[in-house]
């Protein structure tokens, strides 16, 4: 075999799972390569602009499939540069999950109360706060006030902004030129640099192959800086341990190219995909019965009239989040913003008599485009996604210079997944068209299917072999030394917000993958603080596996 770069650990993506891992393993004195496939942008980097070429095509990656679309980061830092930083924790009742195999999905380890001291480090290391009715923004307000008026709770969510720093331009979706966004950007990735770690941006790992020490060779193309279709070299790197949180589109993508090098991949790896049961519904708000119906106005007279004004989502509604519910009956509304472009082209018309997509009433719906409410829905779907062969290259096949592409996955949407939908569509409709505050037309699946912004279960973890492709240590089944730490890993959908939960799981995995690290002769220690060297999130942690922690 011939040579090529060595390292201890490659971790391949560098958002929640990527980073994390990066730092823990740096920092415990491992020799850490990050390949991240899309370009290293910071504050001074990040465009208020839709152009081609700005940041906002730059650190996108947009994939249609056959029935379901993927929006998520591709940068340095990963989604966490272009999420809306809502950190809410995932109910408990999401453990004890059944979903579409019959029985319980998750591990038998893992529940709400093993997994809260893990979310409580990655609380502390970002951090995570919770905002108050005086930080929520005219949306967030319009939103609770309907939510009230319609007899439901409403509350603030927990953020990772900081929200003295922020201006409520509501560009997040671009990377936070104010860094107040506390993306990966801003503690575990520059944790992990000042620890040792290299982050080479612009490289995409294709696939895995093993060495004959038992080790894997990890192979990569350079990506072009501005035509993502085109490839500036190729190489390889050698390590002991390969840690893969390229996305749940996109890691077991890798895997399955790689089942020709390393042998058969378990058979749940690229299985029971979820959209975490995401469904968008667009509000067109009656101004002046907004007025009326809620009490509001403005210091400028006006109502509402303020869609692109602050950052989402601020407010959400849980009354839904009831355990006793039956499953797929469970979901969570926020108040959302999507900005002009995707957003604006896949909304449809209410009570339209012509197209719902085009023409003169489109026109007019976007020209009152300040006056939307953007209801983001997230309930139980059935783990219905299924990637297909890999392409060529990459995780899909570009079509344009960056940003789109089209890939393997196939989604088709199970009774179950469709009727949580209808029940949410359906209290949408009476929080917001009750007394005539909206008309509500949800975004249905005509064009490009069903669309989610936090992919997940395309390699969860799991008890058993043939549902689950990773144990419950993230390690991949009958490949020792692999393992797998982002949002692919999450066994199904949580009926909120993933970050905070992918992230936990990555911090919970770090003792294992660090011991998993040892026995195949890395000199590394785990019990490294949070990054900022706070102490208190440890508390919980540590005596989990005291062998491991620095004396």
């Amino acid at each position: 075999m011939s040579s090529a770069e060595r390292t201890d650990v490659l971790v391949v993506g560098s958002g929640f799972g990527g980073a994390i891992a990066a730092y823990h393993l740096a920092a415990g004195g491992a020799r850490v390569v990050v390949l991240e496939r899309g370009p290293w942008l910071t504050a001074d980097d990040f465009d208020h602009d839709y152009l081609l070429g700005s940041s906002y095509t730059r650190i996108f990656d947009f994939v249609v499939g056959d029935g379901m679309s993927l929006l998520g980061g591709n940068c340095v830092g990963g989604g966490s540069v272009v999420f809306f930083a809502a950190m809410p924790r995932a109910p408990g009742f999401v453990f004890e999950r059944k979903g579409s195999i019959g029985r319980r999905m998750w591990p038998s380890t893992l529940t709400r109360d093993t997994l809260d001291p893990w979310y409580d480090r990655v609380a502390e290391a970002l951090p995570v706060s919770q905002q108050g009715w005086a930080d929520v923004t005219y949306s967030g307000g319009l939103f609770a006030a309907a939510c009230d008026h319609a007899g439901r709770t409403a509350n603030p969510v927990p953020v990772a902004i900081d929200t003295a720093r922020c201006t409520n331009c509501n560009w997040m979706m671009s990377g936070c030129r104010f860094d107040a966004k506390r993306s990966l950007l801003l503690n575990y990735l520059p944790a992990a640099l000042a620890h040792g770690a290299q982050i080479r941006p612009m490289h995409e790992v294709q696939r895995l192959s093993r060495n004959d020490d038992g080790g894997y060779r990890v192979h990569y193309n350079v990506i072009d800086d501005e035509d993502y279709r085109a490839q500036t070299g190729c190489g390889a790197i050698d390590a002991k341990i390969v840690v893969l949180a390229a996305g749940a589109g996109a890691t077991p993508v890798i895997l399955q190219r790689s089942e020709a090098t390393l042998g058969a991949m378990p058979s749940a790896v690229g299985r029971y995909f979820s959209g975490n049961g995401e469904r968008l519904n667009t509000a067109i708000v009656n101004e002046e019965r907004a007025g009326e119906l809620l009490g509001l106005s403005r210091a400028d007279g006006s109502v509402y009239t303020a869609n692109q004004i602050g950052r989402g989502p601020v407010v959400a509604s849980w009354d839904n989040l009831d355990g006793a519910l039956p499953e797929f009956s469970r979901f969570s509304l926020e108040q959302l913003y999507f900005p002009p472009g995707f957003g604006t082209i896949l909304a449809q018309v209410p009570d339209a008599a012509g197209p719902t997509w085009f023409g003169v009433e489109k026109k007019e719906l976007v020209r009152r485009w300040r006056s939307w409410l953007t209801i983001f829905t997230m309930t139980e779907d059935d783990n219905e996604g299924v990637f297909g062969p890999p392409p060529p290259t990459g995780n899909a096949v570009r079509i344009s210079q960056q940003m789109l592409g089209r890939g393997p996955i196939r989604y088709h949407p199970t009774a179950n997944t469709l009727g949580g939908w209808a029940e949410s569509d359906a209290v949408v409709r009476d929080i917001m068209e009750r007394d005539g505050l909206a008309r509500v037309m949800p975004w249905t699946n005509d064009v490009v299917g069903a669309y989610t912004v936090h992919p997940l279960a395309s390699c969860r973890i799991g008890d058993d072999p043939r549902t689950s492709a990773l144990d419950d240590r993230h390690e991949l089944r009958n490949h020792p030394g692999i393992f797998v730490t982002d949002g692919s890993a999450v066994p199904g959908a949580l009926t909120v917000n993933p970050a905070l939960t992918i992230a936990a799981l990555a911090e919970r995995a770090m003792p294992g993958i660090v011991r998993a690290a040892q026995q195949r002769g890395v000199n590394v220690r785990y019990g490294a603080p949070a990054p900022d060297g706070a102490t208190s999130g440890r508390s919980g942690v540590l005596p989990l596996v005291p062998t491991l922690v620095h004396e």
